[in-house]
């Protein structure tokens, strides 16, 4: 029998990706989805897609991480094996205009579906998307598990609190919980308002003469960028040990967001400087200068590691979204031809 896995936030980028990856292991996949007026499974519908199955074992059920009732509903229904917790407003930058949603989805949200899993009595492991936002700018680098905690944003305060009373169900009540620590992780997928993907979009519509200026926050930020797909794999690996533990998933490596804009602005042939214009309105009130991981113990008892790297993973990013434009235009200029010949 296969196994039943149970995703918050399977509409997002890791969602997708973990989706990807769990049927392609065999796995009944259940997402969650909030009511809305309109539809935003585009990434899920793409999944389904390329794996050319009509009958995909995929099905969404409508929850949100503000009704208890409807999380413990859901539990009830699929039974699942494992739990995804990715759901969360994640957009750092936004915590700062909305912290009070960002504290009820992203830290409340958490104790929610964790304390669903307990009245349920289900008996299945649970995974707890932490953030690297939690170091904001802590002491030292690279950081570790044992690195101390100091966010700088709403988001990261509301993520350390998801990470602790992850710990604590864990060791209140025997459930199999644990955390992964995850640094930046991009991919073609990602939310077209995050700096990656505005800056990847922002260079196709600038190649194709859509677009003029690129108005950026702080060049000078340093991260440590992985590939998104790779690093729902180590999700999954996580919940596949014999005992619950916390992670950090990360490629070791630090670029700024100016090499960012060089890597990107270069793959279409063109320089960074002409087009990107600093505007002050774009840096956050608190900001984190570097964030680098140390995933040694990953690499260690999960046997996980980064294979695609900084340059070849923007290069990716940029060529998917000039294809992704291209087919727009191309859809738009058939759409007009055809309007013109009936």
């Amino acid at each position: 029998m296969s196994k039943r896995a149970l995703i918050t936030g399977i509409t997002g980028q890791d969602g997708s990706y973990l989706t990807e990856l769990l049927l392609s292991k065999g796995y009944e996949v259940h997402g969650l989805k909030r009511r809305s007026s309109s539809f935003n499974t585009n990434r899920i519908d793409q999944v389904l897609c390329d794996w050319h199955q009509e009958r995909a074992p995929l099905i969404l059920h409508f929850a949100d991480l503000t009704d208890s009732t409807s999380l413990i509903k859901v539990l009830l229904e699929v039974r699942p094996d494992e739990v995804y917790h990715l759901a969360a407003q994640s957009h750092v930058r936004v915590s700062f205009d909305i912290p009070e949603y960002t504290g009820d989805i992203t830290a409340i949200g958490t104790t929610r579906i964790l304390e669903a899993l307990r009245v349920s009595g289900i008996s299945a492991k649970i995974y707890n998307a932490a953030s690297s936002e939690m170091f904001g700018n802590a002491p030292s680098a690279p950081q570790n598990e044992l690195t101390p905690f100091q966010p700088c944003s709403p988001y990261g305060c509301a993520k350390l609190y998801s990470y602790w009373i992850t710990a604590n169900y864990r060791s209140s009540y025997g459930i199999f919980a644990c955390s992964g620590i995850l640094f930046n992780h991009e991919s073609p997928r990602r939310g077209e308002t995050f700096v990656s993907r505005k800056i990847t979009r922002a260079v196709a519509r600038i190649q194709a003469g859509l677009q003029d200026k690129l108005y950026m926050g702080n060049l000078a930020a340093c991260r440590d960028w992985g590939y998104a797909p790779e690093y729902v794999e180590a999700m999954w690996r996580m919940l596949q040990r014999n005992e619950p533990e916390d992670f950090v998933i990360a490629t070791g490596e630090v670029h700024s967001v100016r090499e960012f804009l060089e890597v990107a602005f270069g793959q279409a042939g063109l320089h960074w400087e002409d087009f990107v214009i600093v505007d002050p309105r774009y840096f956050r009130p608190t900001e984190v200068h570097l964030l680098q991981g140390d995933a040694s113990k990953a690499y260690r008892l999960l046997n996980w590691s980064p294979r695609v790297r900084f340059e070849e993973m923007v290069r990716l990013m940029v060529d998917a979204d000039i294809k992704l434009l291209q087919d727009q235009l191309s859809g738009q200029h058939e759409r007009h031809t055809a309007q013109y010949s009936d």
